[in-house]
């Protein structure tokens, strides 16, 4: 709309058109041509340019972002927990304790998303998992399995 916008303005200033032929020219209404133009008359056509949307402003600063960004990389047990995993509860008091802002548990992931940060799932694995274990079966046992199935395969057909 703003390109329309400031090529309306364009027209209007060169005089060359009416309103009626502006508005189909650019696929707009002629009521929004004739905005355009009490607002230029008025006001002049810095007026009538694009722009951005202000909205409400960030509760962290870029430099409380960066900031941010560098705690999550020293990681969780630097920030006081337990253990390494970083959940969006635990983020989410980071921020409170650091910065004093609450934000609401559901907009961490967003916040998390604009840091190039990414949710994670981490695997599930038993506590009495015994990975020397797991690699012995897995050098010795399962070829012998593999080939067994394998055996099995042929002899039906």
């Amino acid at each position: 709309m703003a390109d329309r916008r400031q090529e309306g303005v364009r027209l209007l200033e060169a005089g060359k058109m009416s309103q009626a032929e502006i508005a189909r020219h650019l696929g707009v209404s002629q009521a929004a041509v004739s905005v355009w133009n009490r607002k230029l008359k008025r006001q002049g056509a810095e007026s009538l340019r694009a722009r951005q949307a202000t909205g409400r402003p960030p509760a962290l600063s870029q430099k409380e972002k960066r900031e941010l960004l560098k705690l999550l990389e020293a990681g969780a047990r630097a920030a006081g927990f337990e253990t390494e995993r970083w959940t969006q509860a635990r983020v989410q008091q980071v921020i409170e304790r650091r910065f004093g802002v609450h934000y609401h548990q559901n907009y961490i992931s967003r916040l998390l998303h604009a840091l190039g940060w990414s949710v994670q799932k981490p695997e599930t694995r038993a506590m009495e998992r015994d990975e020397e274990l797991i690699r012995a079966w897995l050098s010795k046992d399962w070829p012998r399995v593999k080939k067994v199935a394998a055996a099995r395969r042929r002899n039906r057909v």
